[in-house]
């Protein structure tokens, strides 16, 4: 819904309205509707909100939004679905209200509980909130990390956006580069957790909240912990019971999620998890406008056409459906625009799919699209549950035996499909527990990673090992937790909030419009983590008590096709389209002046997947993507 920023300067630091004007100006594509400045000379507070009118167009709905009294502050990014049932709440206890938006709603609601009111939200937020009474402020994200929130502590001085690139003009001499995050980009595609490729520059984590001080954090802490945390066993939920509970949670999410006094769309790829969302909001409104992607000689070999399933759940459904037209030369050619929007090198040309939708129904004057994003997280729907469900018909083999089929597998011809998902299924063959359960989520072994840093950057990083964060979190479960919703919790608390998420935001909100996520609807998520995992993952079946929930309310040819990503085919870009810039990009002289990586094995890994001889393209567009973004953050 909109950009936020600010700042709470130390005693010995002067105020300056220029930094709060650049923050603004970094984030002011989030808010094109309103721009506004709070100052609090005396505290040296400075809070900055850029506005994407959704909720009450009206100026009650102007932001930092301040208390009768003078006392409270806030500005907020987001939406909070159950905001009439609050003010309901509110106006029962006395509180009077100027207007409509969910902002008053927050605000009364603070002003009335405290800290305390994040466990009665339901909906995607990051919000600042200054109380002059104990001169603090109180920022928090929402459960899921919807809504996006970054964090720089610099010489007593606390600086915040909802964008990272409003937050490195200010660091000065200080952007130096987290190494550690490099690695992570490279082992995942994304980085997992806080971190960031600056240095100083931190996220906030989904379910995360802040007490800041005079320009310090005094208060840390996670005010949400995801239902996996929950000790008590899961209940016997039978089958009839869950298939009726998933739909009914999902329309209500869809209903709650539809609320706006804008035009609302949907992205509609025709598979099952934005069809069916398209499905409940049509009851909502017959007239929804869908957005697919038709890509032009960019479609993966072996990857279904989205449009024709499109199509058809549209025509099923009887709603209208915009076709984006694209091709592999124009998605080639924004790589670059793809990672400066992004501020994180994040190497997945899905990304674009949202650029391309959000600027045409941006055009057509809808502010708001409704995503498909979480079902798989939410419901087990990828090929690493799977992979993992099956384990038991070889991870009973000795150590010596699982070593051979990693290294057997590894040593296919990686230009057959099959057999570059055997080597992944194997990749982590010979690990055991945690280690081999994050294997499924890594892109590249530890060890072939090792190989392409420069000595300066493997002495920077000595024995850090990148799945710490994910580690650290998996320790932190019950020890009962099943191995399902291990990897579940994974998938909600990393990949969706690190990298599906991320780039959801980023490309939506530089066109000014909002993506909303009802999978991720915190009622929805609480029960679906109680449907037994025989119900989720059913042999080959992945998201089988989604799919049968949504029988009689889609086609059957719909609810059972394969499981398919929009996948371009990059094998081919990295050898032809995009050969010629890679060369460049990543040229010996770039390389050895950029100091990060080995040139010479950088270029054996080009020279050996030109051959074909191994499939190293995802590795070598996140060394692209990785320079690109070093160029645009931190300089040649």
């Amino acid at each position: 819904m909109c950009g936020i920023g600010g700042f709470s300067l130390s005693s010995k630091t002067p105020f300056s309205q220029s930094i709060l004007k650049k923050i603004l100006n970094s984030i002011d594509h989030r808010g094109p509707d309103d721009r506004g400045i709070y100052e609090d000379f005396d505290y040296k507070i400075g809070l900055v909100q850029a506005r994407l009118s959704i909720q009450d167009l009206s100026s009650f709905g102007h932001q930092p939004m301040i208390s009768e009294d003078g006392q409270i502050v806030l500005v907020f990014n987001g939406e909070i679905y159950n905001f009439r049932e609050l003010r309901s709440e509110l106006k029962a206890k006395g509180i009077k209200f100027n207007g409509l938006s969910d902002t008053e709603v927050l605000l009364n609601l603070y002003i009335l509980e405290g800290q305390q009111m994040l466990s009665k939200l339901n909906g995607i937020f990051a919000f600042a909130i200054w109380d002059k009474r104990d001169q603090s402020i109180f920022l928090a994200r929402d459960n899921f990390g919807v809504k996006p929130l970054y964090y720089s502590s610099i010489e007593n001085n606390f600086f915040f956006a909802s964008e990272m690139k409003a937050l490195v003009p200010l660091l000065k001499n200080t952007k130096e580069i987290n190494f550690k995050a490099l690695q992570n980009y490279l082992t995942y595609l994304y980085c997992p957790g806080k971190g960031t490729p600056i240095e100083s520059i931190s996220k906030l984590l989904p379910g995360q909240a802040l007490i800041i001080n005079s320009g310090k954090i005094k208060k840390s802490w996670k005010w949400y912990h995801p239902p996996v945390f929950n000790e008590k066993s899961k209940t016997k939920m039978k089958q009839k019971f869950a298939i009726e509970g998933v739909r009914k949670h999902l329309r209500d999410a869809v209903v709650r999620q539809m609320i706006a006094d804008v035009p609302v769309g949907a992205f509609l790829s025709g598979g099952l998890d934005s069809s069916a969302i398209v499905s409940f909001a049509r009851e909502q409104n017959k007239n929804i406008s869908c957005f697919v992607i038709e890509s032009e000689g960019s479609q993966e070999k072996g990857k279904s056409d989205d449009v024709y399933y499109a199509r058809r759940v549209a025509k099923y459904l009887n709603v209208n459906l915009d076709v984006v037209k694209i091709n592999s030369i124009k998605m080639a050619n924004d790589l670059e625009v793809m990672i400066k929007t992004l501020d994180e090198p994040i190497a997945d040309f899905s990304a674009l799919n949202v650029l391309y939708i959000s600027q045409l129904a941006r055009e057509q004057g809808i502010k708001v699209l409704l995503s498909g994003i979480g079902g798989d997280d939410v419901f087990a729907g990828y090929r690493r549950h799977q992979a993992m469900m099956n384990e038991y018909w070889w991870s009973w083999l000795p150590n010596k035996l699982r070593n051979i089929l990693k290294i057997a597998s590894s040593k296919l011809n990686q230009n057959n499909t099959f057999n570059r998902r055997l080597s992944k299924l194997f990749s982590g063959a010979n690990l055991n527990g945690d280690e081999r359960l994050i294997n499924y989520f890594s892109w590249i072994q530890r060890d072939d990673l090792k190989r392409l840093y420069s000595k300066d950057l493997s002495c920077s990083l000595g024995l850090s090992n990148p799945n710490s964060e994910m580690l650290n979190f998996l320790e932190e479960l019950p020890k009962s937790t099943k191995k399902l919703d291990r990897m579940l919790a994974l998938e909600q608390q990393f990949f969706l909030a690190d990298h599906n998420l991320l780039y959801a935001d980023r490309m939506s909100m530089a066109n000014g419009l909002e993506v909303r996520v009802p999978f991720l609807d915190k009622e929805l998520v609480e029960f679906a983590h109680n449907i037994p995992d025989n119900l989720k993952q059913r042999g080959t079946q992945g998201k089988w008590i989604l799919k049968k929930s949504m029988e009689g309310f889609l086609p059957k040819e719909v609810i059972y096709r394969s499981k398919t990503g929009f996948g371009v085919p990059l094998r081919r870009w990295m050898r032809n389209e995009l050969r010629e810039f890679l060369g460049d990009v990543l040229s010996i002289e770039s390389l050895r002046n950029r100091g990060l990586f080995d040139p010479t094995a950088v270029w054996k890994l080009i020279a050996e997947n030109d051959k074909g001889k191994i499939d190293a393209s995802y590795t070598l567009l996140s060394l692209l993507c990785i320079e690109i973004w070093c160029r645009n953050y931190i300089g040649n």
